[in-house]
């Protein structure tokens, strides 16, 4: 385990002892398509060989649903390795945090019996303050038809707030004297907008303040320099797992723009999001569901007919961590899943989901796209041509035998094995782990991940 052994003035820690003794770089779990790919299992699977969990990008516009012989829990802020006892969990400055979601998180965790005395924050993580939510929601509002579809959490402005150079970081709240001036400055911009343009209430300097300054002192015990933590364990050869939230089509740069998140959801996000080199990261695993969903607005060109995806996404519970919102149900699209393997460099793959194509007569791939008649096999960088996408099938026999709680290759119906082979061929990368249902052990393990 890890140990952090911290001085008064709360020092960054002394690593002790770590779970291997060997050095252990970085690797990375990453989402490869619009996000609810199952990450959420799939670290909490893996972080008992790994030393520290640790997020980089997004909000609590994200969700993980872990299941465990503890219940179920959905996590939006705090990383899915909390529930294993010797694995320290980070969120990196990358994120944006809203601090009524973590402390009200971290309350139900420990009501349920759960340590969260290894969760540390970097202070140097934005802040998403009240005027951020009122003003998603009143934004997207506003924007009609041509909304984004967006969680109204809070989490795009907090970042365009950080690009302006106006946002409030974690750290700030510890020190009320220099943040009240600072806020003012920020309050009386926001009202403005808010009064001018959107007609709404202003918000009072005071009682923002006033929240601030509680949020500060209920979150002191976890924020840290966490790049210096991170520095550390990687020094000290310590195993960390790199928690990725989202997926890599709601990059703010790779992604279906601009129906996409705010930050880097992808690998390029991990250096700025937790202050860690790319020489330490060794390896990049993508999180691939046997079908594609998303959530909210923007092509999807795979789309299924309504009657197979209602019965789909009942079946598999297809409905938002975060939000509740149905999710739009497609067939797996291979173009998108190796556009997402050449951008983040996947050195493995991780398939989900596999179970719930079970019983069905014929399970379809996109192999291709037709653009005005024109045939392509590469990813569109406008939505406007990717909305013109006819998706190129290639259609592989279903099976009948279930799947569900399968633990070893050889029980997979042969179909299933090769609807897997066809996919890890589209891909371009080997599938080295297979989740065949919610729980830790309904999980087939080829080879190695890391």
């Amino acid at each position: 385990m890890i140990t952090f052994c911290y001085t008064a003035g709360g020092h960054f820690p002394t690593y002790l002892s770590s779970k291997r003794g060997d050095l252990m770089p970085a690797y990375v779990l990453v989402g490869a398509q619009w996000g609810d790919e199952g990450k959420g299992k799939i670290v909490d699977y893996l972080a008992a060989q790994t030393d520290l969990v640790v997020r980089y990008a997004g909000g609590n516009n994200a969700g993980h649903t872990v299941i465990n012989q503890m219940g179920t829990f959905s996590l939006h802020l705090v990383p899915s390795g909390i529930f294993h006892p010797e694995t320290t969990c980070i969120i990196g400055n990358g994120v944006v945090l809203d601090p009524a979601v973590f402390l009200a998180e971290i309350s139900d965790l420990r009501s349920r019996g759960v340590d969260v005395s290894r969760v540390f924050i970097s202070d140097r993580a934005h802040v998403i303050m009240p005027y951020h939510i009122l003003l998603d929601q009143l934004e997207e509002s506003a924007k009609g038809g041509l909304a984004i579809g967006t969680t109204g959490k809070g989490v795009g402005p907090a970042y365009m707030d950080k690009t302006a150079r106006v946002g409030i970081r974690a750290g700030e709240l510890l020190d009320p004297i220099s943040l009240k001036p600072r806020l003012q400055q920020v309050i009386q911009y926001k009202n403005s907008i808010l009064t001018k343009i959107y007609n709404s209430e202003p918000f009072d300097l005071e009682s923002v303040f006033t929240q601030c300054v509680e949020w500060g002192k209920q979150l002191k015990e976890f924020l840290r320099p966490t790049e210096l933590l991170l520095q550390q364990a990687i020094t000290h050869g310590k195993s960390i797992l790199i928690e990725g939230a989202q997926g890599t089509l709601l990059d703010l740069d790779h992604g279906t723009y601009p129906y996409v998140t705010s930050s880097s959801s992808s690998v390029a996000g991990i250096s700025g999001g937790l202050g860690i080199p790319p020489r330490d990261v060794s390896a990049v695993i993508g999180v691939f569901k046997a079908y594609c969903t998303r959530v909210g607005s923007g092509p999807i060109p795979t789309e299924m007919p309504t009657d197979i995806g209602v019965d789909i996404r009942e079946r598999a519970w297809e409905y938002g961590t975060t939000t509740g919102r149905a999710r739009r149900i497609g067939w797996f699209d291979a173009v998108v899943g190796r556009y997402s393997s050449r951008i983040n460099g996947f050195t493995s793959a991780v398939l989900t989901r596999l179970d719930v194509l079970d019983g069905m007569p014929t399970v379809r791939i996109c192999v291709g796209y037709k653009i005005n008649g024109e045939i392509v096999e590469h990813f569109p960088s406008t939505t406007t041509l990717f909305e013109q996408c006819e998706p190129i099938y290639e259609d592989m026999d279903g099976w009948n035998e279930p799947t569900v709680g399968v633990t070893q290759l050889s029980q997979l119906p042969k179909e299933a094995m090769r609807y897997v082979k066809r996919l890890e061929e589209l891909i371009e990368c080997p599938i080295r782990l297979i989740s065949t249902g919610p729980n830790r052990e309904e999980t087939i393990h080829i080879e190695p991940l890391f």
